[in-house]
């Protein structure tokens, strides 16, 4: 059975309740896949490949930087 999910305008979609049910975790990792969308369920307590490269409030006081500029400092380590 498929179920048709529609966007709102700021590009949000949400997971019916029957679905979030059968997972222990509020939240999920979407994967672009070619035409095919992927949403998996994620315990982010027991990410072991993940690894945060910038922390806002850690990094900058709490304010974000362009993605140019995140690429900038990178490409310069």
């Amino acid at each position: 059975m498929n179920t048709i999910l529609k966007a709102t305008t700021k590009g949000q979609i949400t997971l019916p309740a029957k679905w979030r049910k059968n997972f222990s975790t509020t939240s999920f990792v979407a994967k672009e896949n070619g035409d095919v969308l992927e949403i998996r369920p994620i315990d982010i307590n027991n990410l072991d490949k993940e690894y945060t490269v910038f922390d806002a409030i850690r990094d900058n006081k709490g304010k974000g930087i362009k993605a140019e500029a995140l690429v900038k400092i990178l490409k310069s380590i």
